[in-house]
Parts: C-alpha cells; structure tokens; sequence
C-alpha cells in the first residue's frame, strides 16, 4: 500500500521543480559569490591607490634636515592634522625605525610595528591589511631613496578599513537582497513556464478520462511533436482494444451461428437412430454422419478459437522479427514431419526483410502457408521473401507448390472476407482462413491463385511499420 501510495505522490512537475530550483539556487549563489569577491577587490583596489596618493602628497610637502623630517607647507590631507581621524602618516627606515609620525597619529599605537624597519625597497610599494582587536587598518608602504642619493626611507600611510568594509557590508546585503528577490521572480516564472510547458501531459490526461467515460474516441491531434509519437502509439492501443473487443463478439456470434446446421443435425439423426434401432446398415450411416459433423464442430471451434485470441498486433506496440529465420525454423521442422515425401525447398531470400509484430502470428502463417505446400505438394516448394522497391517498402511473402493447387471455384472463396466458418470445408480453408485473417489484422494482403509449378500459389504482402516523428 506505501508502494502504492508512493508512485500516486510521484509528480513529474515536482521533480522538474526541485531540479530548476537547485540550478537556479546554485547559478544565483555562484553569481553572489563571483560579484561580493569582484567588488571587494575592486574596493581594497581603490583603498590601496587612494593611500598610494596620500604617500605622494606627504612627499611633495616633506623635508629633511639633520636627519629630520618637517612639511614646509600645511598638507593637503586635512586628516593627518586631527588626531585620531583614521589617517596615520609615517615615515622609516630600516635602519632606525619610526623617524617621523603625522599629528593624527600622535596618540595612535599601531596594533603591529613591524613595517616600521621593513625594507620595502626604492621605487616599490607594499599594500596589505592589519587586523587587531576586531579592527582592520590598510597599509600602503612606499620605498625612496632620498636627494642624497644614500638613504633609503619608508613612507607609510595606515588607514581605518571600517569605511571600506560598511560599504562592503552595504553591497552584500544590497546584492543578496536583490539575488533574493531575483530568486523569488523566477521561481514564480519558473513555476509558471512549467506548468504552461507541462499542459500538453495534463490535456492527455484528461482526453484520456474522457476516452474511458466515452467522451471521446481517440486523443486529438493539438499535441507537440515531441508527444505526437506517443499519442498515435496510443490511439493505436486504443483501436487495437476496440478492434478485439469487436473480433471476441463477432467470433461468437459466428461461433453459435456455425454450430447450428451440425446440431441440427446431429439433433435429427439421433431420433432416427431410437426409431429403427434394427437397419444396421442405415445405424452405420447415421454414425458416420455423425462422426463428419463432431469433426466438422471441432474445426469450427478450433479456427474461431484462433480467431479469438490472435491480437491485433498491427495496431500495438511490438517487436521486429526476421522473416527468413523464422522460415527456415518452420521449414527444417516441417522437412521432419513429412520427411518420407522427400520434398526439395527452394529457398530466395532477402535476409534482411523485417515482420513487425508478434512472432507467434507469423509462425502461425508460415505454419499454416508451409504446411499446405508440404501437404499438397508433389515434389518442389518454392519459397520467396523479399522487399519491395521504392519508398513503400512492403514484404512480400510467396510459397508455390506444384500438387494438384485449390480449385479454381474456391479460390475466391477460402479467402472471402466475412465467410462464415460452417462453409469451411477440410483442409486448406480452416488453415488458409486463420492465416487472412492474421494478414487482414497487420493491414496486409493475401493472394491465392494457380502457380506455375501446376499446384497453388500463395502470396502474402505485410506493409511497412508505421512511424511517428
């Protein structure tokens, strides 16, 4: 019962649903990350040039005297006059230390001092990051070699990051918010396109319902191509259901008409045989006709039996089978059972000719079709397969015997479409029967005429599997 329950809860939008949804989660996310790292890049970028403008206005403004540094002039950089403003200036060597600060930083301990004697190197700048105590500075270092062409001196510029990272801060929250709602939009579009795309399996659905309360024959044609394969397949299986339900009665009704005329007159002959039980010659009679109406009921009852269960297979999904394989299996079996005629089989061919449908109907034509040419025949059986040319391509089928062939006032006749099977006579007709109505069932077509050989010429044409873009 959870089994059951498990596959009525299966939704194929769901599934389709969950899959976009994690794709979009995951592509949004991604974008997320990509752009949070791309525009904190491009701030700690901007950071780092603005500190490297700083370094260059302490030194068009700084000198030096007695290995002292003075300004002489106010700089520009209003912050490195204010103490504590989150602008600190200075300048090092590697030699000596910290040889100068700004006024900003006069009461400032820096959280590390080490890039106070760092060499940076003339001509080149160090930017990176100092965190203490839940506080982030950027540092911008420059190296110069001074006017006397000797010393070497660090500039340095430390700057308080909390402006930069409450920008950072803002654009996460701004951005997430955004790919949030982003997020929303689509899953509502997304949810949306999906059922719009999926209408076409709920339209099926419901021209089905109404197929089995019968509303409807068949579905229609308004499907996509990518389902018209589908519902022919399925217009197909439905015509095929109707097409047996319609044989089961038909072959009643032939079977109780059939059966009639031989209980008719099994039903007199008995009320003879009670009055003159004495006339032994007339009693053998009696019996014999007897005997020819049981044998002739039990021919009836097997050819509409066969006619009950052979399907519509034409109409149904089936399988590809090889007709010169299957022939020759019924060839080789039937060279057993009629081994003391010592029949020679000529066999042409074409060993890629396809039957589609169910393999036991065409053993079923190829036993009845065979078995006649083994029964009547003389001495020869010619078997041919092959395919048409051209874009019809049909299978063509043809066995030709050289014994004494059908009657020609029964040619027309063993194959008459709606013959009733109380006319059957013994022999070729109950087989030859089976075997047009399995042709009629694959919209195929059947000739029997007098071949060349001198016996009967059957000729069976199966046409090409029907396919759906």
């Amino acid at each position: 019962m959870s089994s059951n329950a498990r596959v009525s809860g299966y939704s194929l939008q769901s599934r389709l649903m969950l899959v976009f949804s994690i794709l979009l989660f995951l592509f949004l996310g991604i974008t997320g990350v990509v752009l949070e790292r791309a525009f904190r890049s491009s701030v700690e970028a901007g950071a780092a040039e603005r500190l490297r403008v700083q370094i260059y206005l302490l030194l068009s403004a700084v000198d030096e005297r007695d290995g002292e540094f003075y300004f002489l002039e106010t700089l520009q950089e209003p912050r490195f006059n204010q103490l504590d403003s989150g602008l600190y200036g200075y300048i090092s060597s590697s030699s000596a230390g910290e040889l100068w600060r700004s006024d900003s930083a006069r009461a400032f301990s820096p959280p590390e001092t080490g890039f106070l004697r760092e060499n940076v190197g003339v001509g080149l700048s160090r930017f990176g990051r100092i965190d203490a105590n839940y506080v982030i500075y950027f540092r911008q270092s420059y190296g110069i070699l001074w006017e006397d062409g000797i010393s070497e001196y660090n500039f340095t510029v430390l700057e308080d990051a909390e402006p930069y990272y409450s920008e950072i801060s803002n654009f996460q929250r701004d951005l997430w918010s955004w790919l949030g709602g982003a997020a929303v939009l689509l899953l509502i579009i997304q949810t949306v396109l999906l059922r719009w795309g999926l209408s076409p399996l709920s339209r099926m659905a419901r021209d089905l319902k109404r197929i089995e309360t019968g509303e409807k024959d068949k579905l229609g044609a308004r499907y996509p191509r990518e389902l018209q394969g589908v519902t022919a397949n399925l217009n197909m299986l439905i015509e095929s259901e109707r097409k047996q339900q319609s044989r089961y009665r038909t072959t009643l009704g032939d079977l109780a008409h059939s059966l009639k005329t031989p209980l008719a007159v099994l039903t007199g002959i008995i009320p003879q045989l009670k009055a003159k039980p004495d006339s032994n010659a007339d009693f053998v009679a009696q019996l014999q006709a007897a005997d020819e109406q049981l044998e002739r009921m039990n021919q009836i009852v097997t050819y509409q039996l066969q006619r009950a269960v052979q399907t519509n297979n034409a109409g149904s999904l089936s399988r590809r089978v090889n007709i010169a394989e299957a022939t020759n299996k019924v060839i080789d079996a039937l060279q057993k059972v009629y081994a003391d005629k010592h029949m020679m089989v000529v066999r042409d061919f074409d060993k890629a000719a396809q039957f589609v449908g169910d393999e036991r109907d065409l053993m079923e034509v190829l036993g009845n079709v065979l078995d006649n040419a083994y029964k009547y025949g003389e001495s020869e059986i010619k078997t041919r397969i092959c395919r048409e040319s051209g874009a019809n391509r049909s299978v063509i089928l043809q066995v030709d015997d050289n014994g004494k062939g059908i009657p020609n006032e029964r040619l027309a006749y063993v194959l008459q479409r709606g013959a009733r099977s109380d006319t059957l006579a013994q022999g070729q007709g109950i087989g030859l029967a089976v075997v047009a109505d399995i042709v009629k069932s694959y919209e195929g077509d059947i000739q029997v005429n007098t071949s060349h050989m001198g016996g009967a010429s059957i000729k069976i044409t199966f046409p090409p599997p029907k396919t759906f873009g």
